[in-house]
């Protein structure tokens, strides 16, 4: 696992070699163990890479790499679990290698396969490979955007580096914010979009690549390769044959990526899907190193107290045999780390995610890969009160309707004219519901069966809440130098789970179906009793593997308990920024808007806390982003 960095030019305003030094320099912390760089095309082409060596760690293994051929030159950040299998075939076909690394096989199977080369990756990555015949530069994603890589296209020069902060280098660039992203994510508390918060940024999408052609530097436009497609399969199967298979691809898949040089441990949540990883990487590493993030519960109450798994994650533990690690959070942990968070993380995304840098910095201390369960959740069906909302449709507008609706995480359209007005009527006007609509662009939207809408959330979610899950989980991991792999996202799996009926999801559609949407009383409670299913047969495949009442237990995010910690110790911390009215975020957002909000959360009116925590991370993102102190 790596960082990398390039620049393709056809002006001559600026010292690219010192440049790609100081984008390497921007993200050091990816690769501690190494760098290099390369100039190529009489300077007008710069490569470099920093290294964190997890396979091959010899020299011969070092970025940038030349093929034997001399034609390719590659920066490679990834793992490619299939590699061994890959470079056989290539060696059969005329291949030479002079490493062991799947850097190589990667570079050679380009060399062979073009574009095609991509479909047969199972793995996780984004690269770049400089063709000195063609005089252009490809770019390539995984299927999933487990590893992320930014670009932008400015004075005819084509930038990218696996993190936003290293194009902050490049000469004369001004940050700026994008008012449309910044709208964007106060509605869905996530980026839908392939732009960033930063202005002319871009996120080269999950499943796509990229050509950028010396000769027209501008025209380069993201190709689609691979996308989700969650459909009921025609083979019928018995319940017994699926649970069959997905036991035999989620143990192969495990035993697939614990490949690697390097100690490998395991996060252990207290939740079925980490568990369920440790269970079968306890089997093949003795004493396997487990984390776990609890939360101090002194001043939580109510739904709150269950914050805390470490009592179950102790249990496994237990059971797996495994070395097993605990950090404790309490109220102002989110407060110590802010300023660091959101330098790694970039940009706002997703939901509160300090325990994740916490539990990270705990396992770099001892192993420098670990196994997440990122993926089970959006694969198998974790999140049934989200589906069971739309799942009554009479057209696919009225499936996005209320799908939408359900999105609006942050801030409901009525508020958003008053919050937004700094940013200007052109941006208020925006319509984020077709935003949100965009994302289907590939569902066969003449499908409005409970079960192909159920199948529509699950495409939406993995699209965009499991790709924000993602980015911010490579930037925390590698903000301390430590690998994070998913099994749950291994190919096979993952067309497994994809083609897998609803009905092997999620039990109760039909109850939920029948429920009044007119019905006088307890609906709201009746619902929430009937939609505590969910991953229906990823539990049954994990009997006998991790203890039962784990299996049983409901859904339980990783979250602290924010909402009393945002009323009681940490509420100096936030007021102290709201009623700043110098805050930077006041460019931005209306002060009198955000106030009114906050202090109906602290004042117990209503509950803001995903609101108060992007408030709190976007002014932050402001002070470290809109300064030219981002620079190295």
């Amino acid at each position: 696992m790596c960082g990398i960095v390039g620049i393709i030019t056809n002006a001559n305003s600026f010292d690219i070699e010192k440049t790609v030094n100081h984008m390497m320099n921007a993200i050091r912390h990816r690769g501690p163990d190494g760098s290099g760089s390369v100039m190529l095309e009489n300077s007008q082409i710069g490569l470099g890479h920093v290294r964190l060596s997890v396979i091959d760690l010899s020299e011969s293994a070092l970025q940038p790499m030349v093929s034997v051929s001399k034609r390719y030159t590659i920066v490679y950040n990834g793992e490619l679990y299939n590699y061994r299998e890959l470079k056989k075939e290539l060696r059969e076909m005329g291949h030479r290698f002079k490493t062991r690394s799947d850097t190589e096989v990667v570079m050679e199977s380009f060399a062979e396969w073009g574009t095609d080369c991509l479909d047969r990756f199972n793995g996780m990555f984004a690269f770049s490979i400089w063709d000195s015949w063609d005089k252009r530069l490809f770019m390539a994603r995984d299927r999933y955007g487990i590893k992320p890589i930014y670009y932008m296209i400015i004075n005819d020069t084509f930038v990218f580096a696996s993190e936003q902060k290293a194009l902050l280098q490049y000469p004369g660039f001004q940050p700026e914010i994008n008012p449309a992203i910044l709208k964007e994510y106060f509605t869905f508390q996530n980026i839908l979009s392939n732009d960033m918060l930063l202005q002319g940024i871009k996120i080269l999408p999950a499943g796509c690549y990229i050509y950028s052609d010396m000769r027209q530097i501008a025209e380069a436009v993201p190709v689609s390769y691979w996308d989700y497609h969650f459909s009921e399969s025609k083979t019928i199967c018995t319940e017994a044959e699926y649970k069959e298979e997905l036991q035999y691809l989620f143990r192969k898949s495990v035993k697939r990526q614990l490949v690697s040089d390097v100690p490998v441990g395991s996060y252990l949540s207290g939740g079925m899907d980490s568990g369920s990883i440790a269970a079968i990487a306890s089997k093949q590493i003795k004493n396997l190193k487990s984390f776990t993030c609890g939360f101090d519960l002194h001043s939580a109450s109510g739904i709150e107290m269950a914050c805390d798994e470490r009592e179950k994650a102790e249990q496994m533990s237990y059971e797996f045999g495994t070395e097993h690690y605990e950090v404790v959070l309490k109220a102002g942990d989110m407060e110590r780390c802010m300023k660091e968070l959101v330098w790694a993380i970039e940009e706002p995304r997703v939901g509160q995610s300090y325990p994740n840098y916490y539990v990270a910095k705990l396992a770099s201390k001892f192993v420098k890969v670990v196994l997440s369960g990122a993926g089970g959740d959006e694969l198998f069906g974790g999140y049934p009160w989200r589906y069971y909302r739309s799942v009554n449709n009479q057209n696919f507008d009225e499936y996005i309707d209320k799908y939408y609706a359900f999105w609006q995480r942050l801030v409901p359209d009525e508020i958003q004219r008053q919050l937004f007005c700094p940013l200007g009527e052109d941006v208020i006007k925006l319509d984020e519901r077709e935003i949100f609509k965009a994302v289907f662009k590939n569902i066969d939207r003449k499908k409005i069966s409970p079960e192909e809408c159920v199948n529509h959330s699950l495409y939406f979610e993995a699209k965009t809440f499991l790709h924000g899950l993602l980015v911010v989980e490579d930037k925390l991991s590698m903000a301390h130098g430590l690998e994070t792999r998913v099994p749950f996202l291994d190919n096979e799996l993952v067309d497994f789970a994809m083609k897998l009926p609803v009905h092997m999801k999620l039990s109760r559609l039909d109850e939920v179906i029948r429920i009044n949407e007119n019905e006088p009383g307890h609906k709201i409670n009746k619902y929430y009793q009937r939609t505590k299913d969910g991953k229906r047969l990823l539990r049954s495949a994990m009997e006998g593997i991790i203890p039962s009442e784990i299996i049983k237990a409901e859904k339980q995010g990783f979250v602290p308990p924010d909402n009393a910690w945002f009323r009681g110790e940490s509420i100096r911390y936030i007021k102290d920024i709201v009623s700043d009215n110098n805050a930077l975020m006041y460019n931005y957002l209306d002060k009198y808007c955000v106030q009114k909000i906050i202090n109906e959360h602290i004042s117990g009116q209503k509950n803001w806390r995903l609101f108060v925590w992007s408030v709190l991370v976007f002014n932050q993102w402001c002070e470290s982003f809109l300064k030219t102190s981002a620079r190295v």
